[in-house]
């Protein structure tokens, strides 16, 4: 069983790395997007509030910590947690918006565009869709850790007893030509196209 905890550690590279830099989008995009005109309201950079922490920063922090788990971890339990936490902070990211009115945050603010396309893409990349992201590569991350590779299987399994003994070689068809201590066919035997004939 201690074999197939251990995973390589390439085995979450990609999607650790991917899901850090989501997290930190999502973490900094309401307090650095009026950087870049692209963000939500007000136009202030780094302003921060509850609200923010609750919608942003705590779900952005969740997915970038499970992809440095991911990156780093050798260990399948750990890789698992890494995976599950980034995946709820994903989550939180798509639904925390609809669900923060019932405990009456306000949210973080109007999206910054003055159009109706620039208003759903800052919701998308702040919010929804950066969520489904999140949640997509978490779970290609929790598949693959999920998964027993041969050869850790391998390392876990003990050799079968004579696995380091040789056999001899045995030609023929129905291996009866080479087969030791046989000079003749089993009774009954028809001949068969294209073997000899044994001599009686």
């Amino acid at each position: 069983m201690a074999g197939t905890m251990r995973v390589p550690r390439t085995r979450g590279a990609l999607s650790g790395i991917l899901l850090i830099l989501l997290g930190l989008w999502g973490a900094l995009l309401p307090l650095a997007g009026p950087y870049f005109d692209f963000g939500f309201a007000p136009d202030d950079t780094w302003v921060y509030n509850t609200d923010r922490l609750q919608l942003s920063i705590a779900p952005g922090a969740a997915a970038a910590l499970g992809g440095l788990i991911l990156l780093f971890s050798a260990n399948r339990a750990a890789g698992m947690f890494g995976g599950w936490l980034a995946a709820l902070g994903g989550a939180w990211f798509a639904v925390g918006p609809v669900l923060s009115p019932l405990w009456d945050v306000r949210g973080v603010g109007a999206p910054l565009g003055t159009t109706e396309g620039r208003h759903v893409a800052e919701y998308l990349a702040g919010f929804t869709g950066l969520g489904v992201v999140i949640v997509f590569l978490a779970a290609l991350a929790l598949g693959r850790f999920a998964v027993v590779g041969v050869r850790e299987r391998r390392l876990d399994e003990p050799e079968p007893p004579g696995s380091n003994t040789t056999q001899p070689l045995v030609y023929g068809r129905y291996a009866r030509e080479n087969q030791p201590g046989q000079g003749q066919p089993p009774t009954g035997d028809q001949h068969v196209a294209g073997e000899p004939r044994w001599e009686r």
